[in-house]
């Protein structure tokens, strides 16, 4: 079977074989409040903490941050359970440098000028289920489902004023 994907100016079409093996592994987002932001992304977001890493000497910490439901392979073994965190694909990385705080921090989202990094983004197999909740547990919205033209999609914001565009799959492909 052969498989048509989509085309692009300056789209490089042929896969170079060297590449075979890289997995895109993380996003990483800095952090004030490690406490602030943890809860947001586990008990609002449904990630699971993978792994965390301190590194006392240079004064940060990394927590990875991963969806999905079967962690029984994830193993308790330090060593292991470390390689496995960075072979997997999609992660979310956030970093607290132990000097900034909520109130000391402000960091750039990126979507004011200069613009650069713009969001993350969730699919949700309820889109108006998630957002009523979102609401309910008080979650700031950048963009409600009803705001502006695109009515398939949401944008809320983490604690550190970081977008997360919110979204069902289907409806996004059904346009």
């Amino acid at each position: 079977m052969t498989r048509h994907f989509e085309q692009a100016e300056g789209l490089y079409e042929k896969k170079d074989p060297a590449t075979n093996g890289f997995v895109f592994n993380q996003t990483m987002l800095r952090i004030a409040d490690p406490v602030r932001s943890l809860d947001f992304y586990t008990r609002i977001m449904g990630m699971t903490l993978l792994k965390k890493l301190d590194f006392p000497e240079m004064k940060f910490s990394l927590y990875f941050l991963t969806t999905g439901e079967d962690f029984s392979e994830i193993s308790e073994n330090e060593d292991v359970r470390t390689t496995q965190t960075f072979g997997r694909p999609a992660m979310l990385e956030l970093t607290h440098n132990w000097d900034d705080t909520a109130q000391n921090t402000q960091y750039h989202n990126g979507n004011s000028e200069p613009r650069g990094f713009g969001h993350i983004g969730f699919h949700v197999p309820d889109l108006e289920g998630a957002c009523q909740r979102f609401e309910e547990l008080g979650v700031v919205f950048q963009k409600r489902l009803n705001d502006g033209k695109m009515n398939n999609l949401a944008f809320i914001k983490d604690p550190d004023g970081y977008w997360i565009e919110i979204f069902d799959a289907k409806r996004i492909a059904a346009g």
